[in-house]
């Protein structure tokens, strides 16, 4: 058997293949490690069932070390390339909202349709239909408007510039969001999450089925009041802080 032929020569024709990418940064060492260790353990077990054959044959890859060296590939080009890393998302699942970052496309367009079920409704009405206890930040004072949702699961309080939407979300997904990056900061304030950026946001009814439609959300506040999702969209950080801890 030539040199060229053994599992180390493949891995490092694997390597020189990343390096012509025009990757930022080689693979990490963690990475590497974990493909030289089973390129060598798939390899030696080849070479074990083999042997009686190395005369009448040179040495081919199992499937079992060609699988792994498009492991090793795939590792690469997601872990080295712009393309790569962008596909990776981190989830993040919170008071009801589960937030997808990294690998985001273009935001939606087009206009938001209603939530299911939506209609307007007076704050009395809400918080004798909703699931939950309703909670009205004291900073804001009395919504200008007020909208019920999918049966009581969703109430939203509106003021100029304001959204702050209200869920039963202690059980289940109530809305995804698709971030790229950064990753949403940590509110020790009020324990919660805050996400700066524009991103897409979608609602996931509680009768099963795929995301309500997309639309487009600005910065957003996500926090648990008891045991009530929170999400306020509109203010800065600071505001939202403010208005999120006078919330009763």
């Amino acid at each position: 058997m030539s040199d060229d032929d053994r599992p180390e020569s493949l891995e490092a024709r694997l390597r020189a293949l990343g390096a012509d990418l025009a990757a930022p940064a080689p693979p990490p060492a963690d990475v590497a490690r974990a493909v030289r260790a089973r390129l060598e353990d798939e390899g030696a077990e080849d070479e074990r069932a083999r042997r009686p054959d190395r005369r009448r044959a040179g040495w081919r890859p199992s499937p079992r070390v060609a699988a792994a060296s498009v492991a090793v590939l795939m590792a690469v080009l997601l872990g080295a390339t712009p393309q790569g890393r962008a596909a990776v998302v981190s989830v993040l699942r919170f008071a009801g909202v589960e937030v997808h970052v990294g690998g985001a496309g273009p935001l939606p367009t087009g206009v938001p349709s209603p939530l299911p079920g939506e209609r307007r409704v007076t704050l009395e009405e809400a918080r004798r239909t909703a699931r939950f206890p309703l909670a009205v930040p004291s900073a804001l004072g009395d919504p200008a408007d007020v909208r019920l949702a999918d049966g009581g699961r969703v109430v939203t309080l509106l003021w100029p510039g304001v959204r702050l939407d209200e869920f039963d979300g202690t059980l289940s997904v109530v809305w995804r969001k698709e971030l790229g990056e950064p990753f949403p900061e940590q509110v020790d304030a009020v324990r919660g999450w805050w996400i700066q950026q524009p991103h897409g946001v979608s609602y996931v009814p509680s009768g099963g089925g795929g995301p309500h439609e997309e639309r487009v959300a600005g910065p957003t506040l996500i926090w648990q009041h008891r045991l009530v999702g929170m999400r306020l969209e509109g203010p800065d950080r600071a505001e939202a802080v403010r208005i999120a801890s006078s919330a009763r």
